[in-house]
């Protein structure tokens, strides 16, 4: 006899449908697992023999074969063991087969527990595409399965209690549908950072449009301090960029089952030391790297220069595309990584290029080679190039209290309700990711912003990325104002993030 019964797998960060097809024939006692099971799968064979014999059920003495269709596509991991478990238990007559709308998927102990296991919410929206309306996962995974909507879903403790359940004998209770509750933890607060206006400005402008940021300024300025306070800033994740979020860092192996859903967006800071993999992805399983972890939120690359050549190059394609193809031995993968880069780095190795004490050590010529580490086309994607002094005494003294994070994120939050209403019924969310079509629609300069627009191309060197980037940038400084046109103010202003002197001293 032969017993199907639906599990679902995953593909990068993508849930797919998976068919665990188990028959029992005559012949000398075997257990073999087909469909290209990794070892993970294969060893699957062993935790469900012990897990039948530990939940009081008789093992099958035959010649067992476990088919997991597609069989072309690879299966890795141990989120197969319960479907084996329910197909073996069926084909044997020790369990009824399950309905034909019902999936199974989770780890077994040898005790028979179900444990949890990793891209439970990808896999619980492709099994609400696929048709499925009962959803057996792991108890410790049945928040996060509920987030996909549309299922009923049961979180299994052991496998008693999901043969009990199957027979009929004791029902299990669906999950009920997991919200988020309000966040406990504060976000660390612009009010902390005494002085430097012009750069909570900008970071102000970056947050509002959407905008790549770099910061350059000597040791102890506050470049890291005021980084690590833009999530405070930027507006609140929409439901759908919650679950694109939320589903790759299940996929990963990062979310916390009590709280399954992301509600405030990524922030992710990689050491200088990673790879060129880590922060693309890629590795024997093909996972998400911290360029897709990012995704929707904040990507920040503290000492800028440290990075190897190769890492940084391979932000280039992603910060365009919004998304990064992985090409490796076991397949390509395209992952999402629609990120907002922010950047932080010294004027030169010794750090203090420009400091009034005039401490710096390195010659002219140093500091172009540490400079030089940025590639020019890296550089012309990120759109606000930002100086950051160093912090007066009488600014560390003040007495006022600097503006909150509370206030600025008001202001950031009027800006993009009004960009929502300009892109509304488009793929585009914020003015940093206009397309050229809407750059001429809604970026038009009058007669004098035409001019100053001419005289900074030819003094600057700007290419035509750089003048599309300023010109968003001085979209979202209007909107900001709320202008309903770009001003030559606001022209002004976005120019001046674009002088890459400063990257010289």
């Amino acid at each position: 006899m032969v017993v199907c019964v639906r599990s679902l797998g995953l593909s990068g960060i993508a849930g797919y449908e998976v068919k665990a097809e188990c028959f029992l024939s005559g012949g000398l006692p075997a257990f073999d697992i087909v469909g290209l099971p990794d070892a993970a799968v294969r060893e699957a064979r062993e935790r469900v023999r012990a897990a039948v014999k530990n939940c009081g059920a008789k093992f099958p003495v035959s010649r067992i074969t476990v088919n997991l269709a597609p069989a072309g596509q690879k299966k890795a991991g141990t989120v197969y063991d319960l479907p084996i478990f329910v197909g073996l238990l069926a084909a044997g007559g020790d369990l009824p087969v399950p309905p034909a709308d019902a999936a199974f998927l989770g780890e077994l102990s040898l005790t028979g527990a179900v444990r949890g296991v990793e891209g439970v919410l990808p896999m619980a929206l492709a099994a609400r595409d696929a048709g499925v309306k009962q959803l057996f996962v792991p108890a410790e995974n049945a928040a996060e399965a509920t987030l996909a909507g549309g299922l009923t879903v049961y979180g299994v403790p052991d496998v008693k209690a999901l043969a009990a359940h199957l027979k009929g004998e004791a029902p299990l209770s669906p999950a009920p549908g997991w919200e988020p509750e309000a966040e406990t933890v504060p976000l660390p607060d612009l009010r902390d950072v005494m002085g430097q206006e012009n750069v909570k400005r900008a970071l102000e402008i970056a947050a509002a449009g959407g905008h790549n940021l770099l910061l350059i300024g000597s040791p102890g300025a506050g470049k890291s301090m005021l980084a690590k306070r833009l999530p405070s800033i930027l507006p609140d994740m929409t439901r759908p960029e919650a679950l694109e979020a939320s589903g790759i860092w299940s996929v990963a192996g990062l979310t916390d089952p009590r709280r399954p859903l992301l509600t405030r967006r990524p922030f992710r800071s990689p050491h200088h030391t990673a790879s060129a993999a880590a922060l693309a992805g890629g590795g024997p399983a093909l996972r998400p790297g911290e360029m897709s972890l990012a995704h929707n939120g904040v990507l920040f690359l503290d000492e800028l220069p440290e990075f190897r050549r190769d890492v940084l190059e391979a932000m280039r394609q992603p910060l365009e595309e919004g998304e990064v193809t992985v090409a490796r031995a076991g397949g390509t993968l395209r992952l999402p990584a629609r990120f907002q880069l922010v950047c932080a780095m010294n004027p030169c190795r010794c750090g203090w290029r420009g400091h009034p004490t005039h401490r710096c050590t390195c010659s002219d010529r140093e500091v172009e080679k540490y400079v030089e580490k940025i590639s020019g086309p890296l550089l012309d994607r990120i759109d606000l190039h930002v100086s950051v002094p160093s912090v007066e005494y009488e600014a560390m003294r003040r007495k006022e209290v600097p503006e909150s994070s509370a206030a600025v994120k008001s202001r950031v939050d009027a800006a993009r309700a009004i960009q929502a209403r300009r892109f509304a019924g488009t793929d585009t969310a914020c003015n940093a990711r206009m397309t050229p079509a809407q750059i001429a629609q809604f970026c038009a300069l009058g007669e004098a912003g035409d001019r100053l627009m001419e005289s900074a191309f030819a003094r600057m060197g700007l290419t035509a990325r750089s003048h599309d980037r300023i010109l968003r940038v001085a979209r979202t400084i209007a909107d900001l104002d709320g202008a309903d046109a770009i001003g030559p103010q606001h022209l002004a202003e976005a120019i001046q993030y674009r002088n890459t002197d400063i990257l010289r001293g």
